[in-house]
């Protein structure tokens, strides 16, 4: 009996950690208890990196299909763009026998054949909070769309190649995209557009102010497919206050 206990008592010491590593970290956020004037850069990339209103996100790679399976779909090749190139790695293609009589062939096992995650960010770009971090971090030139509404962006998908006109690479990816809440219509981007950076692309979304998202939604789930590139994220719309105003 006091063997288990123990036991359950270890397993228990790692939840126990992380949440109080969790109120720590609320404690001590900046957003809570500094006036924006007093931040430091430090605490810029604290929103920046972790906050209510940016997230880690866990999104999914869905599987490459194979020719075959393209063809019976009517299309010749792998689709190209923004969330198709540069998402799989090098080297992840199937192994394929020179010797056609005894090897094990082409058919598609490989890791790019199968679903897999990729961390990204997703920044409520157009709250108060973030673009002062923004400034604060010297963050240069920080993707924006003209128009008032709500704006967010997600950071971090592969690409380094795609040239062209931020509206014209965003257009395919605007009926892909809604922003959900409870009870109510889900509401469509009025406008994406897709920004090149050194190493990445940054898609930003922006949604009408008509929408009127309010503390009462409780929470709000953004989604968004960009080539093979599923993502999927909650924001809790009480956590997203910040001196006294709901922040979008």
């Amino acid at each position: 009996m006091r063997t288990e206990q123990r036991m359950r008592s270890f397993a228990m010491q790692p939840v126990c950690l992380m949440a109080a590593a969790v109120i720590l970290m609320g404690s001590d956020a900046a957003w809570k208890n500094k006036p924006a004037n007093q931040w430091t850069e430090e605490d810029a990339r604290q929103i920046l990196d972790r906050s209510p209103w940016v997230r880690e996100n866990r999104a999914t790679i869905t599987r490459r299909l194979t020719e075959d399976q393209l063809r019976e779909g009517g299309q010749m090749g792998q689709p190209r763009g923004i969330g198709n190139e540069g998402v799989d790695a090098k080297g992840s293609g199937p192994k394929v026998s020179p010797n056609v009589f005894s090897g094990p062939g082409g058919d598609d096992r490989s890791p790019r054949s199968l679903p897999r995650p990729m961390t990204l960010q997703v920044r409520w770009e157009s709250a108060l909070p973030v673009q002062i971090a923004e400034l604060k971090a010297h963050e240069v030139g920080p993707p924006t769309l003209e128009g008032d509404g709500y704006r967010i962006a997600i950071y971090g998908i592969p690409g380094a190649d795609f040239k062209g006109d931020p509206e014209q690479l965003g257009k395919p990816l605007k009926g892909l995209a809604a922003l959900k809440r409870e009870g109510k219509k889900d509401v469509r981007p009025v406008g994406v557009e897709v920004f090149q950076r050194e190493n990445d692309v940054v898609v930003v979304y922006l949604f009408p102010l008509s929408a009127e998202i309010t503390k009462k939604d409780l929470r709000i789930e953004f989604d968004a497919q960009i080539g093979r590139i599923v993502v999927a994220q909650i924001f809790d719309l009480s956590e997203m206050e910040f001196m006294g105003k709901l922040q979008l």
